[in-house]
C-alpha cells in the first residue's frame, strides 16, 4: 500500500499543460505536492483550484538557479521533472535558453535530488526522440532514437545522463510521452489535436502538411496517471527503465485527426474546410509501441482522441477559449513572457 501521505513530490514545471493536470491528480492520491515553476507563458492562474489544499505549495523559481533548486528540494521524497522549453518552435527561437533550461536546469534538479537523497525521480521525455522511422514497425524502448530537433536532442541527452553507468542514489525512470492532447487549466492550441479542432470548429480553412505521417498521442490526464503509476510501482519495476507513454489506440496520422474533427462537427450538423499539402518542415514520421508500460505497470489510457475532440468542439462552440488570439502567449508555446525573452527573468520551466 502506498505511503503517499508521507511523501512530498517536487514538480518542476508543475503549472504547465501537463503539470496543472498532474498536480491535482497527485494531491487527490494523497501526496503532498510542491510545484516549482517559472511561469514562462504568463500561466499564473493554472493552479488556482489547488491553492487552498493543505498539501500544496508553490515556489516561483528557475531551474537554472542551483540555489533555488536546492531550496525547493528541502524535505522532498520524490521528483517529477516536467520543466523544459517544450517543443521545436520555442526551442528553435530560443536555442540558448533551451540548452540552459532543458540541459543545465535539468542537471541542477538531478544534482539537488541526489544531494537530498530522494527516492524516485521521474523524467518527462518525449516520443519525438524517435524522429523518423525507416520502416512501419512501431518503435519500442529498445530501438535507436533519431532526434530531429533541438528539443528532442536535449531530451535524449538528459536520458543518457540519467540512465548512464554512474548511477544515482535515487531511482530514475524515463517516460517518453506521446504528443499530449486534452483540456487542461493551461490549455494549449499549438498542438495537433487542439489546433486542428479549433481551426475547423471556427470555420477557418486549415492547411495540413504531410497528412499521412504518423504520431502517437496521449491525453494529459492519462499522462498524469502514468506518472502516478511510476511513483506507486515497486522500485525494481521502474528503476533505470524507459517507458513509452500511450496505448494501443494512440497512433494516428494527421489525416485521421482531421477525420475525427469532421466527425465531431458532423454530429452537430456542421462542416469544416481543409487543404492538404506536401513538403512540410516537420519530417517526423513514427509509430510507437506501448506494450512495456501495459505489461510492466498495467497502464492503459482511459481517454481517446475522438472523445476528447467531441468535448473540445462543444467547449469552443459554447464560447470557451474565445480569447485565444488576444492571449496567444497563454495558449501557445511559441513566445515567452517579455522578461524571459529578454534574458532578464527567471527562465526555467513550463511543461507539456
Amino acid at each position: 500500500m502506498s505511503q503517499a501521505p508521507q511523501r512530498r513530490v517536487l514538480v518542476p514545471g508543475g503549472a504547465g499543460y501537463i503539470g496543472s493536470v498532474l498536480t491535482p491528480t497527485l494531491l487527490a492520491a494523497g501526496y503532498r505536492v510542491r510545484v516549482f515553476d517559472a511561469l514562462l507563458y504568463g500561466n499564473t492562474g493554472t493552479l488556482a483550484g489547488v491553492l487552498e489544499d493543505d498539501g500544496f505549495e508553490f515556489i516561483h523559481g528557475d531551474v537554472r538557479s542551483q540555489q533555488q533548486v536546492r531550496d525547493a528540494m528541502e524535505g522532498v521524497t520524490d521528483v517529477v521533472l516536467l520543466a523544459a522549453l517544450v517543443g521545436d518552435p520555442v526551442c528553435k527561437r530560443n536555442p540558448d535558453l533551451a540548452s540552459q533550461t532543458n540541459l543545465n536546469g535539468a542537471r541542477n534538479v538531478v544534482a539537488a535530488a541526489a544531494e537530498a537523497d530522494v527516492g524516485r525521480f521521474v523524467f518527462a521525455s518525449t516520443c519525438s526522440n524517435y524522429g523518423l522511422r525507416e520502416d512501419d514497425t512501431p518503435a519500442t524502448e529498445r530501438d535507436e532514437v533519431h532526434p530531429l530537433s533541438l528539443y528532442a536532442e536535449t531530451k535524449v541527452e538528459m536520458e543518457r545522463e540519467l540512465l548512464g553507468t554512474n548511477g544515482f542514489s535515487f531511482s530514475p525512470t524515463v517516460l517518453r510521452v506521446a504528443t499530449a492532447y486534452g483540456i487542461s487549466p493551461r490549455m494549449r492550441f499549438d498542438l495537433t489535436v487542439s489546433e486542428f479542432t479549433r481551426a475547423l470548429a471556427l470555420k477557418q480553412e486549415l492547411e495540413v502538411y504531410d497528412a499521412d505521417t504518423w504520431r502517437p498521442y496521449c491525453h494529459v490526464a492519462d499522462i498524469s496517471a502514468a506518472i502516478l503509476r511510476v511513483l506507486e510501482a515497486p522500485e525494481d519495476a521502474v528503476r533505470g527503465e524507459v517507458f513509452n507513454v500511450g496505448g494501443d489506440e494512440s497512433n494516428h496520422t494527421k489525416r485521421s485527426i482531421v477525420a475525427a474533427a469532421f466527425d465531431a462537427l458532423e454530429r452537430r450538423g456542421e462542416t469544416g474546410q481543409v487543404t492538404w499539402a506536401e513538403g512540410g518542415a516537420d519530417a517526423r514520421n513514427y509509430r510507437v509501441a506501448f506494450d512495456k508500460i501495459h505489461e510492466r505497470l498495467g497502464f492503459e489510457p482511459r481517454h481517446t482522441v475522438h472523445r476528447s475532440i467531441d468535448r473540445l468542439v462543444e467547449a469552443i462552440a459554447s464560447g470557451m477559449f474565445a480569447d485565444v488570439e488576444e492571449r496567444s502567449l497563454a495558449y501557445r508555446n511559441y513566445e515567452l513572457t517579455a522578461d524571459v525573452a529578454g534574458g532578464e527573468g527567471t527562465g526555467g520551466g513550463d511543461a507539456g
